[in-house]
């Protein structure tokens, strides 16, 4: 790795295409930055280190405190708080409605105020709520800290989202998505595991074991909150500080090598209009409406599969904790597998595709066979299928998309919609229908399926865009006054 003092060129040591950089209007060229080829990569892994895995932990920790519901339910919550009817499938809904209204400003507020402050923030705050969740006396309150937990979960994934875009080129960013989400994912998994262990706290401080739960969860969401002020990094046109981590010369590295690949490294005054002005582009709402597809499934999952487990395949509760995590890690290892495969030959709809066809295989296995370890196995494909399907479509959206307040209002639309398939999710698995659930069963059918043909419709279109810009017909993607000509699409 480069020292400290070569990565840093605050004192005026720099290179002659460093200095022409800073007084032209252009970024320089990546390869005239004087880096070696091994220099190179250790910058990439030093960034993807520091970068991927401290916004992977905190996503961790953001998506064991949504979902971990479904094991406080069954170790006891729905009995205290007496959530009879549809009350819990309400307490799982009222947080996808603050969720998805305070998403939009979201990925402007972290340009304006930097990541270290708006994401260690909330996730501090929702921590607090969290704590609070294992205090509450009946299911109103519960349902009101809910509705609070969207407010601060809000501007997290969107703003991790487009933060990692602008750090990678499109070839790139596939595997950098999938690391981050599965590190969340496959941890969050085993929190059922977790839970099953908190559990055995029942009767200490007089307090129940799922209340545990909330508050030994939440106490390790504030310290993750606490340490992400120092360990996250900023954006890598930013002059903000960050700790400990590239020059300034790396930095401009990063960004000259952006720039290149996709032509939207600098980021213009922001303009309200021009921002909603994105959202003339039917493009920006097939996106959302693929990740919301994806996500109906992924939730029904996370919400009710502790449910199914015990209900459906009459597991008991401490096996069914358990049996939550071993599909999860099949969905790390399909999501990487499938994200390199994408990186590698430059595909992103025939990821999508292969993802949801896992999940069409095996709904009708989880839902149907007369065997309770054939239909777990069902439980595997859908997992890994839906879960994998997340940074596929990320990648996807990322990839066919420049600008960046463009980037910004489709990171807010795509995760928002994300949070409309969570109200889906916590919906169509309801109590009424145990233990069998075919309505959740056949939503998941037909999303999966809309999946495919909203892949199949733009991937014409982005041939016979990419076709007329190959003949001088149009330049794409060319909605900002700076874009770099060139750009084609990735199907």
């Amino acid at each position: 790795m480069a020292s400290d003092e070569k990565n840093t060129s605050d004192n005026g040591d720099t290179n002659d295409a460093y200095k022409i950089q800073s007084e032209a209007s252009q970024p320089a060229a990546a390869d005239d930055f004087g880096f070696t080829p091994e220099e190179q990569k250790r910058i990439i892994r030093r960034t993807d280190i520091r970068l991927i895995l401290t916004v992977g932990a905190m996503y961790c920790v953001s998506l064991m405190d949504r979902t971990n519901l479904g094991a406080a339910n069954i170790a006891g919550m729905g009995t205290d708080l007496v959530l009879v009817g549809d009350r819990y499938s309400i307490i799982s809904l009222v947080f996808f409605v603050t969720y998805i209204i305070f998403q939009p400003p979201s990925t402007v507020i972290v340009r304006k105020i930097g990541p270290r402050i708006h994401l260690s923030g909330i996730t501090f705050l929702w921590g607090c709520c969290m704590i609070g969740m294992g205090f509450v006396a009946n299911w109103q309150t519960m349902a009101g800290l809910r509705v609070l937990l969207g407010v601060l979960e809000a501007g997290f994934f969107p703003s991790c989202v487009y933060l990692l875009s602008t750090w990678y080129t499109r070839y790139e960013v596939g595997k950098r998505n999938s690391v981050f989400y599965m590190v969340g994912c496959v941890a969050a998994a085993f929190a059922g595991i977790l839970a099953y262990g908190i559990m055995q706290m029942a009767g200490i401080a007089g307090l129940n074991g799922w209340r545990w739960i909330f508050i030994i969860e939440g106490l390790l969401t504030v310290v993750i909150g606490i340490a992400g002020y120092w360990l996250l990094v900023d954006f890598p046109d930013s002059k903000r500080a960050t700790w400990k981590f590239l020059g300034q010369k790396e930095r401009d590295w990063i960004c000259a090598r952006v720039h290149a690949d996709r032509g939207d490294v600098e980021t213009p005054p922001f303009d309200f209009w021009q921002y909603l002005r994105v959202s003339r582009d039917w493009k920006v709402w097939a996106y959302a409406m693929l990740f919301f597809n994806t996500t109906t499934t992924t939730y029904a999952l996370a919400y009710f599969l502790p449910l199914i487990l015990t209900g459906n395949m009459k597991f008991d509760v401490g096996t069914a904790q358990c049996l939550v995590a071993p599909p999860y890690v099949l969905a790390g290892i399909t999501m990487y597998g499938t994200s390199w495969v994408g990186d590698k030959y430059r595909l992103r709809g025939p990821i999508v595709v292969f993802n949801m066809l896992l999940v069409l295989i095996g709904l009708p296995i989880m839902g149907f066979h007369e065997k309770a370890a054939v239909r777990y196995f069902g439980v595997f494909l859908v997992t890994a299928g839906a879960n994998s399907n997340v940074p596929a479509a990320m990648s996807y959206q990322a990839n066919n998309i420049r600008g960046q307040w463009k980037r910004a209002f489709c990171s807010a639309t795509f995760v928002s919609f994300g949070g409309i398939g969570g109200i889906a999710g916590s919906l169509v698995f309801r109590s009424q229908d145990a233990p069998a659930y075919r309505p959740g069963l056949y939503t998941c059918v037909v999303t999966s399926c809309l999946n495919l043909i909203i892949v199949a419709v733009l991937s014409f279109t982005f041939y016979r865009e990419n076709q007329k810009a190959d003949r001088g017909e149009k330049e794409l993607e060319a909605d900002e006054d700076n874009y770099q000509p060139g750009f084609r699409y990735t199907y």
